[in-house]
């Protein structure tokens, strides 16, 4: 069974909202700041980022110029050697992921950085077993 249109939309529009997330926080530019960039709500901003509403050409256009990007890569057609794949977005979108990796960021020593990089790998498995 193939993907229907609909799953399809559904995908790129969460796939959009991510790279608009990653992009925005890199920039370390608000909700509200985008959104007033936008000319919308910040609630509004939450929705895009989720992927829970589609964002029109005119909004996508002004989305990229605010994040100082281009409207190629918000929608993942511009190849570039620093873009992460669709991949890595699609896991940033995951509740806390963006903040967890802000975390590891910041952590100075390799070694602590590998043991929690260990314990997450362990936790998974463990709820892999369980479910």
């Amino acid at each position: 069974m193939g993907l229907r249109e609909v799953d399809f939309v559904d995908t790129a529009d969460r796939a959009i909202g991510a790279r608009v997330r990653a992009r925005r926080r890199f920039l370390a530019l608000s909700q509200s700041g985008l959104a007033d960039h936008l000319g919308v709500s910040f609630q509004q901003v939450q929705k895009y980022e989720r992927g829970a509403n589609r964002i029109s050409g005119s909004t996508l256009v002004a989305a990229a110029r605010a994040l100082q990007t281009t409207v190629s890569w918000l929608v993942g057609e511009e190849a570039g050697g620093d873009s992460p794949p669709d991949e890595a977005f699609s896991a940033l979108m995951t509740p806390g992921a963006m903040e967890l990796l802000e975390a590891y960021r910041a952590i100075p020593r390799p070694r602590a950085r590998q043991a929690l990089l260990a314990l997450a790998r362990e936790m998974g498995r463990d709820e892999a077993e369980d479910g």
